[in-house]
């Protein structure tokens, strides 16, 4: 099937759609009558203004020589669902933080995990690696740890008469930093550009990493002796910043249980793929974002950079990480486009650990998300 004659279809209009996914019948794509326009089998689009139809309900499409194939909607819900219920396997109680680490996941943020030792921030890392089928290394931050020691280092080959680069732990999909906090200044800036440009420089050479790549950093909030804070140039590299907690009583008493004779990571099995995840964060663009809300997530970092208590404001890297969540969690819903409900959901956590706090206002007992909760209570929401 030929589309019509003088009405070609733009190659733009299939930009950053994806040709990997299963074949979808009609009945996936056009619901009602349209659909017998196609006929089921889903074979060609012969019609121009049927596939701008089709590229408007955020179907994929593939050209070839019949024209335009139809591959069908991808389901952030179901894609979701699978890896959350996999991780809460794992991860009892906390289904709140699987989500918004899931987003972060998928959107393409990394994630910083505070609180206290044994709350199973490691063991989340490693349920989420499991679950995607995704290459995972484990770095434990220590003062003595040296960049060459993420990134790799240059070996000289006495056989080849050449130096040969070694690929550190930093080449991988999910990378665990273990009390990052535990390093000097030094080696915490070895992962700036990897986790901004998801790439590294050694000796004047550049290194791509894989993709996806996504960092989970932990830090503990107590034995602070012999640590390093974060500057603020790291921090603003976290899309989200998020605390495990205690579980309660029964979700306890149920981790004992799943426990008594074998850890549940040793049988957990992926759920999901690395290309269908890559796919899903190639199709987030496709949840729309209203300009109204574009215009709200603006109004929420500029207040952070007018607030009182505040020196140092979120940066525009802050709102596009906002707005990038925003579209995961709307996706993970099933909708098309981003509420106010998806951006309040996730600001705080998004927001909160790239101010930096007058220090007069921080001894008299205010905190980051105590500002930004504020800020989200004062600032009208559209409608």
């Amino acid at each position: 099937m030929k589309a019509e004659a003088g009405n070609a279809l733009s190659p733009d209009w299939t930009r950053g759609y994806t040709d990997n996914l299963d074949r979808a019948g009609c009945e996936r794509c056009l619901p009602g009558p349209e659909r017998t326009g196609l006929g089921f089998s889903c074979e060609g689009i012969s019609s121009a203004s049927t596939a701008l139809r089709i590229v408007n309900q955020r179907v994929r499409l593939r050209p070839d020589e019949e024209g335009f194939r139809c591959m069908g909607a991808f389901d952030h819900a179901s894609l979701y669902a699978r890896i959350a219920d996999n991780v809460q396997q794992v991860i009892r109680g906390q289904p709140g933080t699987v989500r918004k680490v899931v987003a972060a996941f998928v959107c393409g943020g990394h994630v910083l995990l505070e609180d206290y030792p044994g709350t199973g921030k490691t063991t989340l890392a490693k349920a989420l690696a499991q679950s995607i089928d995704a290459r995972f290394k484990r770095i434990q931050f220590t003062p003595d740890l040296l960049p060459s020691d993420i990134l790799g280092v240059s070996i000289f080959n006495p056989q080849t008469q050449a130096f040969e680069f070694h690929f550190g732990p930093v080449f991988t999909h999910i990378l665990l930093a273990d009390e990052i906090n535990r390093a000097s200044p030094r080696t915490q800036s070895a992962l700036l550009e990897a986790m901004a440009e998801h790439q590294v420089s050694v000796d004047g050479r550049r290194h791509d990493l894989a993709e996806p790549f996504f960092v989970i950093a932990t830090q503990n909030p107590v034995e602070l002796h012999g640590t390093y804070p974060l500057p603020e140039a790291q921090m603003d590299r976290f899309a989200l910043r998020l605390a495990l907690g205690y579980v309660s009583p029964e979700d306890e008493v149920g981790i004992l249980s799943a426990q008594n004779r074998t850890h549940p990571l040793a049988a957990l099995q992926p759920c999901t793929s690395v290309a269908e995840v890559l796919s899903a964060r190639h199709s987030l663009a496709d949840v729309r974002v209203s300009d109204e809300l574009k215009r709200y997530i603006v109004e929420l970092m500029t207040a952070t950079r007018r607030a009182a208590a505040v020196r140092l404001g979120a940066s525009p890297r802050a709102s596009l990480a906002l707005m990038k969540l925003a579209q995961a969690l709307a996706a993970f819903d099933g909708m098309e486009f981003v509420t106010p409900d998806h951006i309040q959901e996730i600001a705080v956590e998004a927001i909160a650990h790239r101010l930096v706090l007058d220090p007069q206002r921080r001894f008299a007992g205010d905190t980051a998300q105590q500002v930004v909760a504020d800020i989200l209570r004062t600032t009208p929401a559209p409608h």
